[in-house]
């Protein structure tokens, strides 16, 4: 590697992406989609077929910690299923008899809400870690330690 770039003088660099606060709800992401696409397929050759159905899954379930999904969080209105397409639903059936202006209003007051949505989504999500700190605390056994008393201490490196 080190000769290829010096042969076409390209400076490379190692790095590695390092984000703390988002690395373990990205894992959690992950994990959640591995499960799905676990119960979804029959062997492991076969996941790649699944991905896309899994993906669409786990954006369109509502969220415990948010109370919405993260799809009509991003969009401002829930997905529309596949199904609804071919075999018309009530809300296609309403959009499609709206003339494009009326639509285009319609769309924009949609769009108006999603800062409400967000915000919504947020003091849930607020009001969720609450609740989880509140049941993780009913369990913690307090602990007092007095002077002269012997106890482990972890030294963190530097």
């Amino acid at each position: 590697m080190k000769e290829v770039c010096e042969q076409f003088q390209i400076k490379h660099h190692n790095s590695s992406p390092y984000r703390p606060k988002m690395n373990g709800a990205v894992e959690a992401a992950n994990k959640n989609i591995k499960k799905i696409i676990g119960k979804m397929t029959e062997t492991y050759k076969d996941w790649h077929e699944k991905l896309s159905f899994a993906l669409y899954a786990y954006l369109t379930s509502v969220r415990t910690s948010t109370g919405a999904t993260p799809f009509s969080l991003v969009y401002g209105m829930e997905a529309m299923l596949p199904i609804e397409v071919g075999i018309p639903s009530l809300r296609v059936l309403i959009e499609s008899k709206l003339e494009e202006a009326e639509w285009v209003r319609a769309r924009y007051d949609q769009l108006n809400l999603i800062e409400e949505k967000r915000l919504k989504a947020i003091c849930h999500g607020q009001m969720y870690q609450k609740r989880m700190i509140a049941a993780h605390n009913k369990k913690v056994r307090p602990r007092e330690f007095h002077e002269g008393e012997l106890v482990l201490r972890k030294i963190l490196p530097i």
